[in-house]
């Protein structure tokens, strides 16, 4: 008898359009053909209990059942996470599939070496008790949310709708001068050639890089800016940013001339759910050193909907 490692039931809507199992599975779900071929070829995609052709027309209110043995997904090595023993996590949203975490600066988000602990990820595995699945990530010095899949069923689909814009990861970051306006910069990112650890406009190997702004408060010296990436290209906001003029309050590599740590947040993931669709809006609350540092810098938070403040 086969063992399955991993079991999603999932009940159609009543609104849910008349197509072919095949069709729900790569088009609606975004289910990678490889997934799909499995699923098909070992029979282990189900209608009602029942298996059937990927060609059938699935109806309102079906329940389709996916089975996967485990060796259907490809696993990069690094990611046997070492579970962290009693980890303390801030969950912001967890559903069958998926988590939420509100990572506190310092804090890496993965290991970089074989063996390593104290990251995120070793965390989310702790609090799992098994694997857990990167999907994106943020720097050391920076807080704020991170979706983190708790299958590797849903990591290629949560890749897709990232790729293709439809989740939106929004930043807040105090940065130095005067900036003012909202627009957004498309300056291509790639490798500094003289550091291996910095990254710059128009660098080696560069690729498009896109991240809206849009100026929330300023003064002479300072600025509060709300950003959101356009694509997820390493140290992108921070090289964004700094070309700009106006580098992060605190940024180790590109203002090093600033004290403190970084005032950069995750503070909203507007994250679509992977096999329904449905969209949620999840704000990461802000660290208290980052008000605290707001008051240092004159600025003053009212909090009515998005966080803004006047110097």
């Amino acid at each position: 008898m086969v063992a399955f490692r991993w079991q999603i039931q999932e009940r159609l809507s009543d609104e849910q359009p008349l197509v072919t199992l095949r069709e729900l599975l790569q088009h609606q779900w975004l289910l990678p053909k490889r997934f799909v071929h499995y699923l098909r070829s070992r029979r282990q995609v189900l209608i009602n209990q029942e298996y059937h052709s990927v060609n059938t027309v699935v109806h309102p209110g079906d329940q389709i059942t996916l089975l996967f043995q485990g060796d259907e997904f490809r696993h990069p090595g690094n990611n046997r996470y070492l579970l962290t023993t009693n980890p303390h996590l801030n969950i912001l949203y967890e559903n069958r599939d998926l988590l939420v975490v509100n990572k506190p600066r310092g804090q890496k988000s993965h290991p970089n070496e074989e063996g390593e602990t104290g990251t995120l990820m070793n965390d989310v595995a702790g609090y799992l008790h098994h694997q857990a699945y990167m999907v994106h990530r943020i720097d050391l010095q920076t807080s704020g949310a991170v979706i983190v899949a708790k299958n590797p069923i849903v990591v290629p689909i949560l890749n897709r709708f990232i790729s293709q814009g439809q989740i939106h990861r929004e930043y807040l970051a105090l940065v130095s001068g005067h900036l003012t306006g909202k627009g957004e910069w498309n300056w291509p990112i790639g490798d500094d050639p003289s550091d291996p650890w910095r990254r710059m406009v128009n660098g080696k190997n560069a690729q498009p890089a896109q991240t809206f702004f849009h100026v929330l408060a300023t003064n002479e010296k300072y600025s509060l800016v709300h950003l959101r990436l356009g694509t997820g290209r390493t140290h992108q906001l921070r090289v964004h940013l700094a070309h700009s003029g106006h580098p992060i309050v605190g940024d180790p590599i590109y203002n090093p001339e600033s004290n403190g740590g970084m005032l950069l947040h995750g503070r909203k993931q507007r994250l679509v759910l992977p096999f329904s669709n449905s969209q949620l809006e999840i704000t990461a609350p802000l660290p208290p050193y980052f008000e605290q540092d707001l008051l240092k810098y004159h600025c003053r938070i009212i909090k009515k909907g998005d966080t803004c403040c006047h110097f």
